[in-house]
């Protein structure tokens, strides 16, 4: 089996980690910090999901992305908490283009994130990895991570492990 990479930024790293961890053909989360190139040449948090499209879509993963984070809304922390989707190729970038139009009609609002090549990835020291996983009780988990997961219950359940 060969696993798609695709990389995701949008708010904390440690909510996202979480959100894609939990869905089914999601074999791997990398959490980090991401860079590409020119304006968005800083780093900005992060996650690469490996995942076999057999088993999920990556439509499917760009449209929890979107609904899991303020992807119509610009706010001061857009440099640390970029959204966007990070592309590995150019065939895969026209493929995410494609998807986000195609998307665009199920929001009231523009979808402002952008699609932009991976150049840089650093990995999130070994603490801060699984951070749902090792502390599902937290006030920061129970605040903010739980909401998506029970959106992603009420809304994709069949995509869930």
């Amino acid at each position: 089996m060969e696993l798609t990479k695709i990389a995701f930024g949008g708010g904390c790293h440690w909510c996202t980690e979480a959100v894609f961890q939990s869905l089914k053909g999601v074999k791997n989360v990398a959490q980090g910090f991401i860079a590409s190139k020119n304006k968005n040449a800083t780093f900005s948090e992060a996650v690469i999901v490996a995942f076999d499209a057999a088993k999920i879509d990556l439509k499917i993963l760009i449209e929890i992305h979107l609904l899991t984070h303020k992807s119509t809304s610009k706010h001061s922390f857009r440099n640390k908490y970029r959204s966007a989707i990070y592309f590995f190729n150019t065939n895969q970038q026209k493929k995410v283009i494609q998807i986000l139009d195609e998307l665009q009609s199920n929001f009231n609002e523009k979808i402002i994130t952008k699609i932009i090549e991976l150049k840089k990835f650093k990995p999130s020291s070994e603490q801060f990895q699984n951070y749902y996983q090792k502390n599902p009780n937290k006030p920061f988990c129970e605040k903010y991570i739980h909401p998506k997961l029970a959106l992603l219950t009420r809304e994709f359940s069949k995509n869930l492990k």
